[in-house]
């Protein structure tokens, strides 16, 4: 286990939760778009449906909230806590200057803000969860919070809760493995071409591995079912796994791709015993259908000459 799975375990370790970031109140102020940039990590994309709306109330009524902003540690420059999407539409309209609020709070506390002042849109990608996890696991963490077992110095364990007050701790964890995915993968489980856990599964692939298994996806048109990716990731940790090995399994049949006939049992039971097994059926069925497919091949034989 590296040392990011070893501080993901003990983070949902059962503890007493620490205390949320709490941003201080202060004065609402005018700043050049110049002076702001955004914050380069930001999780969260943007859609065009939603920036047009937005575009079109700045533009009657101004902008109304004011972002959360915060002195960069190391430029001349304020990095945008909150508000991304209204400083976008911002420089679109050209504007020259936002109200803002500055708040004098650390990068980790700001980027803790970030994830939680977004996580409850109504509509999130799989990858923003995904990202937005990790990026508040990585906050914490440089806020020096504890990494061990046996050392009380450097502060309490943390707890589940302070990641998400709505996924479960294995929830999270599976959304922060979506992470190790290449783009073009991860790209599909947003778009739902990859089921989640088919996704998590495949993220235990090293990229190598899943560059193999997307251009099988994109020459084959076909994506894994759970089984398979699941027969991959062992494959992979037993380092067996390459382009020949993701071939053979992903021209398996799929469980859910195997046509299934129903033939109701009267039709059936009169040339069998009263007391015959469902395998006693399904053996004369499959025996009737080899016969009568003889027959027909000898028909066709003699129709050939």
């Amino acid at each position: 286990m590296n040392k990011e799975e070893n501080f993901i375990e003990e983070l949902f370790a059962k503890t007493e939760e620490t205390e949320a970031v709490k941003p201080q109140t202060t004065e609402i102020v005018n700043m050049a778009v110049g002076s702001i940039v955004p914050n380069l990590k930001n999780p969260y994309k943007y859609r065009e449906e939603d920036m047009k709306p937005l575009e079109d109330s700045i533009r009657e009524n101004g902008i109304i909230q004011p972002l959360m902003v915060r002195k960069d540690d190391k430029a001349d420059v304020y990095e945008i806590i909150s508000g991304h999407r209204r400083y976008l539409a911002a420089t679109r309209l050209e504007m020259t200057d936002v109200p803002v609020v500055v708040l004098d709070i650390s990068k980790e506390e700001a980027d803790i803000i970030l994830v939680d002042s977004n996580l409850h849109r109504e509509h999130i990608l799989h990858s923003e969860k995904a990202f937005a996890y990790k990026m508040k696991m990585d906050a914490l963490k440089k806020q020096g919070k504890r990494t061990d077992l046996t050392s009380d110095q450097v502060g309490p364990k943390l707890s589940a809760k302070e990641i998400s007050d709505e996924d479960s701790a294995s929830q999270v964890k599976r959304y922060i493995r979506l992470t190790r995915l290449i783009s073009k993968l991860l790209n599909m489980v947003d778009e739902n071409k990859i089921s989640f856990s088919v996704g998590v599964e495949l993220s235990y692939l090293t990229k190598t591995e899943q560059t193999d298994l997307f251009k099988f996806i994109e020459k084959e048109l076909c994506t894994p079912s759970l089984s398979q990716a699941q027969k991959l990731k062992k494959l992979s940790q037993d380092g067996q796994l390459n382009a020949e090995e993701i071939s053979s399994i992903m021209k398996q049949p799929k469980a859910n791709q195997v046509v299934t006939v129903k033939i109701p049992d009267d039709k059936i039971s009169k040339y069998l015993k009263p007391t015959a097994t469902v395998k006693e059926k399904e053996d004369f069925l499959a025996k009737a259908v080899e016969y009568y497919g003889k027959h027909l091949m000898r028909q066709k034989d003699r129709g050939a000459r």
